[in-house]
């Protein structure tokens, strides 16, 4: 179960899953009448997902956070259904602090997440990822995104929907960090055509060394797995995806929505794993000294992905399926 206009119901439909969409909206930082119209939306969206867990009958609820999850955590607690609730940031927002009351366990990443929620409902799982991301070889990746072996990879995301202050700021070096070294720009949607006009314009040689993609669904793990070094936003997958292939990076974290990232982002820096850039600092001459120190220096990349390494959590999809098994049995 989805919001029909979230990346789940792309996601769901490419692999196969069932997918029942309902209405949703968010509250925070929103003006009034906005506010009231989500609230809306989300009483609707409670009496659908009643409605949708009363006919399917689950087991057990597995819900990953974010308002879209608050309807179906309530449904299930007025059928009398266990759940469990995924925290991916460190720090929980409003609907899994709100959610962690109905909820029957709350998984976390890190024990930092820890004190924001109720003691007793915690249990520590590490972040889940795809087994893939564990597997794949730097050569075969590189050879799957069509990169020269032997040359520098950087590459720059920020997040399904892109991150505009990241995109401008390579706007403004993309020649430079394409001499520097090969780039994989994901970009998002919003920002796709301006950003294939920089590349047309650059030197043909230059050309082949700077790849632009809105988005990347089956080959994401190739172009983590090619990388060096990412510049990323520090949204929950970099908890796990940079720690399981031992992934330096540059990362920017996104200011607004209650400034998790931030926290995210910590985690990461202080395991040596990652170097900050706060947002409103950011600049493509910024970013170009960051990352020409970082990709200049072999050892201190070598120590950045043996910190992300230390990090990683093989098991953690594993422990989500187990403690999914045992609420589905009864099990508290």
């Amino acid at each position: 179960m989805g919001g029909a206009e979230g990346a789940e119901a792309e996601i769901a439909a490419r692999q196969g899953l069932p997918f029942q969409s309902i209405a949703v909206g968010g509250l925070r930082g929103l003006a009034p009448w906005t506010m009231a119209r989500n609230l809306g939306r989300l009483a609707l969206g409670l009496v659908q997902a009643w409605r949708i867990v009363g006919h399917f009958r689950p087991h057990v609820i597995l819900a990953t956070g974010g308002y879209v999850c608050v309807p179906v955590v309530l449904a299930g607690w007025l059928h009398r259904v266990d759940s469990l609730i995924y925290l991916p940031d460190i720090e929980p927002g409003l609907a899994i602090r709100f959610l962690a009351r109905f909820a029957t366990r709350v998984a976390v990443s890190f024990e930092a997440s820890s004190p924001f929620l109720p003691a007793s409902k915690v249990v520590v799982t590490g972040y889940p990822v795809r087994r893939a991301l564990f597997q794949v070889e730097r050569e075969t990746a590189r050879h799957r995104m069509g990169l020269q072996e032997g040359e520098r990879t950087l590459l720059v995301f920020g997040g399904s929907q892109g991150a505009h202050r990241i995109n401008l700021s390579v706007y403004e070096v993309a020649a430079q960090l394409a001499e520097l070294c090969q780039v994989i720009h994901i970009c998002g949607r919003a920002d796709e055509s301006w950003l294939r006009e920089r590349r047309v314009r650059l030197p043909r040689h230059l050309r082949r060394r700077y790849r632009v993609c809105p988005y990347l669904h089956e080959e994401m793990a190739h172009a983590l797995a090619a990388a060096d070094l990412a510049v990323a936003r520090a949204g929950a997958a970099t908890l796990g995806e940079f720690p399981a292939l031992g992934l330096p990076s540059i990362l920017v974290p996104y200011p607004y929505a209650g400034a998790h990232q931030e926290r995210n982002a910590r985690i990461l820096a202080q395991a040596g794993a990652a170097v900050v850039i706060a947002d409103a600092e950011l600049s493509g001459q910024v970013l170009l000294s960051k990352v020409r120190e970082l990709l200049g220096d072999g050892e201190a990349l070598a120590r950045m992905g043996e910190g992300a390494r230390r990090l990683a959590q093989p098991e953690a999809a594993a422990r989500i399926a187990e403690e999914l098994r045992r609420l589905s049995r009864g099990g508290r």
